[in-house]
C-alpha cells in the first residue's frame, strides 16, 4: 500500500484517507488497484474538489473503467514529455514534472520542485538506465533532495533479466513445445500487455481475452494494443488465451488432467512473474538428488516448471536491489523514503552510507518536511551527542516503519525515551515532538496535537547530576498501576536512595492516594519490612493511608498489634471450625 506524504508537503500521492484529503493537491501514478483504493469514498475526486487529480491520460481511462462513478472532470492529465506543470499554492508555488515509470501501461514518477526542494516520487516502478536518462543532467537542472522509492525488492538478491530478456524466454518457451495445441499466457495483469504483444508478433497470431471473465485486460488491450485481440467468439480457433492467475495451481491440474485423459497433446501454460522466484523453495528431500542439486537456486535465463505443471519466466516490474543501488548511486539523493513497508530504505547499502541526519543543517528544508520549523536549531551541544541524536531518531523510523500492522502500539513512547537518553548525555535539550520520519504519518494516522503531546510525554529536565524524567505512570505498570495521585511532602536522601524498594513491595498496589509525611533514614530502611505486616490490612475503609511516626517504639507496637490480631483471628477461625463440625455430626 501506499505511504503519506510528510505533513510539511502540500500533496498527496496515491491516497484517498481522510489524512491525505487535507491535502490540497493529489496525484495518481498509476491505475494498480491498490493504488486506488479508497478514491470511490473520498470526495476529493469530484466536480466540486477545490483542486484536481493530476494523473497521465491512459491513467485516468483505466481509473474511469474501474470505476465509473468517478468524475472525469476532477481529474487533469499530465503526460511524459509534457513540460513542467506549475501548480499554485498558498505556502508557495511549485512544478511538477511527470516521467517515465517503467512499471505498467500509464505509470509516471512526479518530479516536484518547490520551496520545499526537489521531490521525487517514483510510485511503482523499474528503475532502468532509460528511466535514469531523463533524471541526469542536462535533462535535470538540480540534485534530487529527498526520494520515496519503491523498494519492493530492497531485500532480494536476485539479478532480475531486463523485461525484453523476459519476453524472450516466453517465446523460446513456446518455441520448444510445437505440439502443445493451447498455450495459456497468465498475464491478466496491468503491466504484462508488452509480453502479449511480444507473443503475438512472434507467432503472427491473435491472443484470446475473455470479455467477461477478464474485462480489465480485455479493456487495456482495447487501449493500448487493440490489434492483437482475437474476437469474441475465436476462442476454439485461437492458439493464445490469457488465464487470470486466482487458482492457478488447481487450474492447471484440471487442464493436464483433462488432456491426459484424453489422451492429447498437453496444453503449455506460462505464468511471467517475479513472485514465484522471490519466493522460491527448493524441492522436498525425497526427491532425487540430482534433481534437487540442480533446483537449489531458481534460473532466471530460462522457464522452469513447477510441480503443478506451470511454467515460470522471471518478469518483474520492480526494480531489483541492485538496480536500486546503482540508481541511487546516480541520482545521489541527500534523503530516501520506501513507498512499500515493511521493505525499507535502510536495507540499502548507499541509505545507510550516504543518508544521515547529521548532514542535514539548521536551515535544510527536511525539518519543514517534518513539521519541525525550527529545525535542530533546538538542540545544541557537542558534534558527538548530535550524532547520537541522529542516530537514535533514525533508529525511531526503523521502529515505526516496521508496525505495519501495529501502528497504534506503544513503540512512540520508547523510541521517544531513547532519543531523549542519547540527546541529553552531554547537553541540554528541548524536547519536541517524536521525530518519526514520516513514520505514523506513514499509515495514514492523524497528527497529535501539541497538548496530546504534552500528556504523554511532560519533560526532561537536567537537575545536577542527577536526570528526572516526569514520563506517564502508565509506562510503569508495576508501580502506582491505579493512575491514582502521590503526593510527596518530604522527602531524605536516605528516603529517595530506598525508592525503588517501594515499588517493589506494591506500597500502590491500592486503589487510593498515600501521602509520605515524614520519612526519616531509620524509618526507610525498614519501611519494607513493615509494608509486609498486617497494618494496610486494616486501612482499607479509611480514604487515606498516613505514615505518621516509624520510629523502633512505634514499630514494636505495630508488631504488637499485628500479633494481637493475629491470635483473635485463629481463635476465631477455631471456634467457626467447632462448630461446622457439630453442625455435620
Amino acid at each position: 500500500m501506499p505511504i503519506e506524504m510528510p505533513r510539511g508537503l502540500p500533496f498527496a500521492v496515491d491516497t484517498w484517507t481522510p489524512a491525505s484529503s487535507l491535502k490540497r493537491h493529489r496525484f495518481l501514478t498509476h491505475a494498480h488497484r491498490d493504488h486506488l483504493a479508497g478514491i470511490v469514498a473520498t470526495s476529493a475526486v469530484s466536480a466540486s474538489s477545490s483542486s484536481p487529480v493530476y494523473a497521465s491520460r491512459l491513467t485516468i481511462l483505466i481509473a474511469l473503467r474501474i470505476f465509473p462513478q468517478l468524475d472525469r472532470a476532477a481529474f487533469v492529465e499530465l503526460d511524459v514529455g509534457h513540460p513542467p506543470l506549475r501548480v499554485p499554492d498558498p505556502d508557495g508555488d511549485f512544478t511538477v514534472t511527470a516521467l517515465e515509470a517503467n512499471h505498467c501501461p500509464g505509470a509516471v514518477m512526479f518530479l516536484f520542485e518547490g520551496p520545499f526542494g526537489s521531490v521525487l516520487h517514483t510510485g511503482d516502478c523499474r528503475l532502468t538506465p532509460d528511466c535514469l536518462t531523463a533524471l541526469t543532467p542536462p535533462h535535470l537542472a538540480r540534485r534530487i533532495d529527498y526520494l520515496f522509492l519503491d523498494c519492493t525488492f530492497a531485500r532480494c538478491a536476485l539479478r532480475f533479466p531486463t523485461k525484453e530478456d523476459s519476453i524472450r524466454q516466453v517465446i523460446n518457451c513456446v518455441w520448444k513445445h510445437p505440439s502443445a495445441p493451447v498455450v495459456y499466457l497468465v498475464c491478466d495483469m496491468l503491466g504484462q500487455e508488452d509480453v502479449l504483444i511480444g507473443v503475438s508478433k512472434a507467432f503472427g497470431s491473435k491472443i484470446y481475452v475473455d470479455r467477461e471473465r477478464n474485462s480489465d485486460c480485455h479493456q487495456t488491450l482495447t487501449h493500448v494494443e487493440p490489434e492483437i485481440l482475437a474476437a469474441d467468439d475465436a476462442a476454439a480457433s485461437t492458439r493464445f488465451h490469457v488465464i487470470p492467475f486466482p487458482r492457478l495451481s488447481e487450474r492447471a491440474t484440471e487442464i493436464l488432467a483433462l488432456a491426459r485423459a484424453a489422451h492429447q497433446p498437453e496444453p503449455l501454460i506460462i505464468r511471467p512473474s517475479s513472485q514465484w522466484y522471490v519466493y522460491y523453495d527448493p524441492p522436498p528431500p525425497e526427491e532425487s538428488a540430482s534433481t534437487q542439486q540442480q533446483q537449489q537456486k531458481p534460473v532466471l535465463t530460462e522457464a522452469m516448471r513447477d510441480e503443478f505443471g506451470v511454467w515460470h519466466v522471471c518478469l518483474s516490474m520492480h526494480s531489483s536491489r541492485d538496480e536500486l543501488e546503482q540508481a541511487l548511486g546516480i541520482l545521489k539523493p541527500k534523503w530516501v523514503v520506501s513507498t512499500t513497508p515493511p521493505c525499507m530504505a535502510v536495507d540499502l547499502s548507499y541509505v545507510r552510507k550516504h543518508c544521515s541526519l547529521s548532514r542535514f543543517g539548521p536551515d535544510d528544508p527536511l525539518w519543514m518536511l517534518l513539521g519541525i520549523p525550527d529545525g535542530m536549531s533546538t538542540v545544541t551541544g557537542s558534534p558527538q551527542a548530535m550524532l547520537l541524536t541522529a542516530q537514535a531518531v533514525e533508529k525511531s523510523d526503523q521502529l515505526f516503519s516496521s508496525c505495519v500492522h501495529e501502528c497504534a502500539s506503544d513503540d512512540d513512547s520508547q523510541v521517544v525515551e531513547e532519543v531523549a537518553e542519547a540527546a541529553v548525555i552531554d547537553f541540554e535539550i528541548r524536547v519536541e515532538p517524536p521525530v518519526t520520519l514520516f513514520g505514523s504519518a506513514r499509515f495514514g494516522l492523524p497528527q497529535h496535537e501539541p497538548e496530546l503531546w504534552n500528556y504523554e510525554y511532560e519533560s526532561v529536565e537536567i537537575i545536577g547530576d542527577v536526570e528526572l524524567e516526569v514520563n506517564d505512570c502508565a509506562a510503569e505498570p508495576g508501580f502506582c498501576s491505579n493512575n491514582k495521585p502521590i503526593e510527596v511532602v518530604e522527602l531524605t536522601e536516605a528516603a529517595t536512595k530506598e525508592q525503588n524498594s517501594v515499588s517493589e513491595s506494591g506500597f500502590c498496589s491500592n486503589s487510593k492516594p498515600v501521602e509520605v509525611v515524614g520519612l526519616t533514614e531509620t524509618a526507610t530502611k525498614e519501611q519494607s519490612s513493615v509494608y509486609e505486616s498486617e497494618l494496610l490490612k486494616d486501612s482499607k475503609s479509611d480514604d487515606r493511608v498516613e505514615v505518621v511516626d516509624l520510629t523502633e517504639h512505634g514499630r514494636k507496637y505495630l508488631n504488637l498489634r499485628a500479633e494481637s490480631e493475629q491470635s483473635n483471628k485463629d481463635d476465631k477461625g477455631n471456634g467457626e471450625s467447632e462448630s461446622g463440625l457439630k453442625n455435620r455430626i
